[in-house]
């Protein structure tokens, strides 16, 4: 219970509050004959009561790897699962070389298979594969493949050994083999997503312990609260009931209302306490002051947002250990979000405009609009670049400007209507412009003339409903609106097996983090915490290459050129990065051999390389990334690669990989300026054009006579048609495929290609937002909205 905080700061859990759980289910269990079974029911039913207690609790992200936590932790204690497979199974550390020979695998998974048939659980798995491929393609390609058995004798494998080919085989379906792997050690009980009541976790509350509600954007969870007091007879009306907003001086009001209800025995509601951090400390100590001797009747509510990040969290432990915590969150899904959308209206405000239907078929696409930039925040940053708070006000305020806007104008003011919720209403939370850019869009789609007749399709096949009654709109989405897709939102279906795939490397690689590292070495393992790290940093600093010798490279050749420049900024960042590297190494050596004190950075250092995460330090000093330590340092030695072969002579490369460069914008910006200055153009008045060429980097054998070829770069959300020249849609389960070389020259403006041109942003990782590059204008056949609203994006690596 106590490394849930590790997750979220607000996971907070004190031994008092377990005690009382833990008595409660003592009292609860069943009587039994004899003490055999009477200990397995107690067993079973504290485990049970500890898991619904604090899962109730949590976000619904975190609940699936606190319940794998729980079910791993009880199988190791009864010494039903293996501590070496369970380790390879959650660090996967896979050697990314092998290339696969089967068209149904990719070389990731082929790589995994050959790594896994070193070991003798799995020998003889890579020869089966090849030997019998049609049976393993049907499981690979199968829709729920953690349903289907394996072929041959691999299905007498334990549950553990299937987890770990189906980590192989199928990553995005991490998530749901690993529920069905709780189901079946654990019982159904521990998987089935059922929200707990709110007058049942009333139950449990009393006096002295308050109820905490972790909110989430959309979703007002002091509606129960009311609602019960009605039933209880706790009302604002009746004076039983006291309802504090916080923020603004109030408070000294809540000081009041406390202490008013601690004696007579009435509820008090403290919303968003996160706002007041300077008073927290004081209502610590009110609440355990007016709780000492109070009325049995006295119960606290409060609410508040979890902070983004550890360092930003606020609430002190004390209130967050013994409240009970609970979570709610807003439905998932497009079918859910839309009704929800449209459950902020009823009947009466659909009558009250005097142009019914046009006032009704928009009120439609609002809703739809609303769940869609909503429910879109789930695809990552292939869906938003940063995370918005967009909530049910900014739909109902827009309801309210449409209906005034249409009453006052005998025309249906589009433009202004899209201004006013794309850059105002809903474009107000926006921060990023790329983001702004696919608002706009979705408004665009989503709102014009041609909606009036039923031609305007939403999503394949959902068109915009005519004029119906409020119950009418409810039942039109239950039977028209298609199964739950990427499609809903514009994006390809490839976008949902990417989020799931990083939804299950996140979850595996919390658990790693929630291991205790002697527990994940575990009885009679080879090596201590110590040795392995010891291991690994011998390895780092056996292949650590030497720095550059700047006086010696400057001095090769007196000319200062753009690309030349470029060239000694590079070799000055890396040798930055290795000097850091082996001075951190260096320390944490001597520290582990006992001649210095181990500090808290060294200590950071080796839990880092322990879990095969890239250290702090080090990451400060390098470039973006998403790799683990393995493949990131594989990562750097091919970029020293590069640059050992680019400063041998200071010649531009004939293909320069762009993305092994620590900042490719000032690559970018040589090419314009050597451009510029070879034709004396002003630099402001030129920009950046790129051709896709149709052939890859081997067969270029010189540089390009203008600008440069570079290559490196891969398309996420959509693909490039070699043949045809232009951005076409993306093939299942190919992600991110590679684009040929690009050769990327400078014209100036009025030069520029605007028709048939999607503008595509280049990122430097699968994280966009803040690792923005450059704008490439790329060609299209189909409508750029198409693409925008896929978030097709070029990123240097994947």
């Amino acid at each position: 219970m106590n490394d849930l905080n590790k997750i979220n700061s607000m996971y907070q859990f004190s031994l008092k509050a377990f005690n009382i759980v833990f008595h409660k289910a003592v009292e609860m269990a069943e009587a039994c004959e004899d003490v055999k079974s009477r200990v397995n029911t107690l067993i079973d039913r504290v485990t049970y009561s500890t898991f619904n207690y604090i899962s109730r609790g949590l976000f619904e992200r975190d609940k699936l790897t606190f319940t794998a936590q729980l079910a791993f932790q009880l199988l190791l204690m009864s010494k039903e699962i293996d501590v070496r497979e369970l380790d390879f199974l959650l660090r996967f550390n896979i050697d990314h070389n092998y290339v696969s020979p089967l068209d149904f695998l990719s070389n990731t998974a082929w790589s995994a298979i050959k790594v896994m048939s070193f070991t003798d659980e799995f020998r003889g798995l890579d020869r089966d594969i090849e030997g019998s491929p049609k049976r393993w393609k049907k499981l690979v390609e199968s829709e729920c493949p953690e349903k289907e058995k394996f072929p041959q004798e691999w299905k007498g494998k334990s549950s553990l050994q299937k987890l770990i080919m189906m980590r192989a085989l199928r990553p995005d379906r991490m998530t749901y083999a690993l529920r069905n792997f709780v189901e079946e050690k654990l019982g159904v009980k521990y998987t089935e997503g059922r929200k707990s009541e709110f007058a049942k976790s009333f139950r449990e509350s009393g006096p002295t312990s308050p109820m905490f509600f972790i909110l989430s954007p959309g979703v007002d969870p002091l509606k129960d609260v009311e609602s019960l007091g009605r039933k209880l007879g706790f009302t604002i009306d009746l004076g039983k009931l006291h309802n504090v907003s916080l923020g603004q001086g109030q408070e000294t009001v809540a000081e009041i209302a406390m202490e008013k209800a601690a004696k007579e025995g009435h509820w008090v509601i403290l919303q968003n306490i996160h706002l007041v951090g300077r008073w927290l400390g004081a209502l610590e100590k009110l609440l355990e002051r007016c709780c000492e001797d109070s009325h049995p009747d006295y119960r606290v509510f409060m609410s508040a947002e979890p902070s983004s990040s550890p360092q930003e969290h606020i609430i002190p432990q004390g209130i967050l250990e013994n409240a009970i915590k609970i979570t709610n969150e807003p439905p998932t899904g497009m079918h859910a979000n839309l009704h929800a959308a449209l459950d902020n209206f009823d009947q009466d405000i659909l009558d009250q405009c005097s142009r019914e239907q046009e006032f009704k078929t928009i009120l439609f696409s609002l809703c739809y609009f609303h769940a869609c930039v909503a429910e879109r925040r789930k695809f990552g940053p292939q869906g938003w670049n940063r995370k918005y708070p967009f909530n049910t006000g900014d739909l109902t305020i827009s309801v309210n400007v449409l209906y005034n806007y249409l009453e006052a104008n005998t025309q249906v003011p589009w433009e202004d209507l899209r201004y006013l919720f794309g850059e105002i209403m809903y474009g107000g939370h926006i921060t990023d412009d790329w983001d702004r850019r696919l608002c706009r869009t979705y408004l665009e789609e989503y709102m014009q003339p041609n909606q009036f007749d039923r031609k305007l399709a939403l999503a394949p096949g959902f068109f915009v409903p005519s004029n119906l009654d409020y119950k009418g709109y409810h039942d039109f989405i239950d039977e028209m609106l298609p199964h739950e897709s990427p499609v809903h939102y514009g994006l390809h279906p490839n976008a949902e097996i990417e989020f799931l795939t990083v939804t299950s490397d996140n979850l595996f690689h919390t658990l790693l983090e929630l291991q205790s590292p002697d527990a994940v070495m575990g009885d009679g393992a080879s090596q201590t915490l110590e040795e392995k790290v010891k291991t690994i940093l011998d390895e780092v600093m056996e292949k650590l290459p030497e720095e550059y010798n700047m006086s010696d490279i400057t001095s090769k050749t007196a000319e200062r050129s753009p690309y030349i420049l470029v060239c000694f900024q590079e070799c000055e960042r890396m040798n930055m990065l290795i000097f850091e590297i082996r001075r951190s190494l260096k320390e944490l050596d001597l520290g582990l051999k006992g001649e210095l004190a181990m500090s808290s950075e060294m200590e950071k250092l080796q839990t880092a390389l322990f879990f095969d995460n890239v250290p702090d330090t080090w990451t400060k000093l390098a470039y973006p990334s998403t790799y683990s330590l393995a493949i990131w340092y594989n990562d750097v030695m091919q970029r020293c690669k590069e640059l050992d072969s680019w400063t041998q002579d200071l010649s531009l490369p004939s293909v320069v990989w762009i993305s092994g460069l620590f900042n490719p914008q000032s690559f970018l910006t040589a090419v314009m300026q050597s451009l510029a200055r070879k034709n004396e153009w002003p630099l402001d008045k030129v920009n950046l054009t790129v051709d896709v060429t149709k052939k890859f980097k081997e067969e270029f054998n010189q540089p390009a006579r203008e600008g440069a070829y570079v290559y490196g770069l891969y398309m996420e959300g959509a693909r490039w048609d070699t043949q045809t020249g232009v951005i076409t849609e993306a093939r299942l389960k190919e992600l991110t495929p590679a684009m040929p070389v690009i050769s990327v020259r400078a014209v100036p403006n009025d030069r520029q290609e605007t028709r048939n041109i999607y503008e595509c942003p280049l990122y430097k990782t699968k994280i966009r937002g803040p690792t923005y590059v450059w704008t490439f204008s790329l060609k299209t056949r189909e409508r750029p909205a198409k693409w925008v609203l896929a978030g097709v994006a070029l990123l240097l690596s994947v």
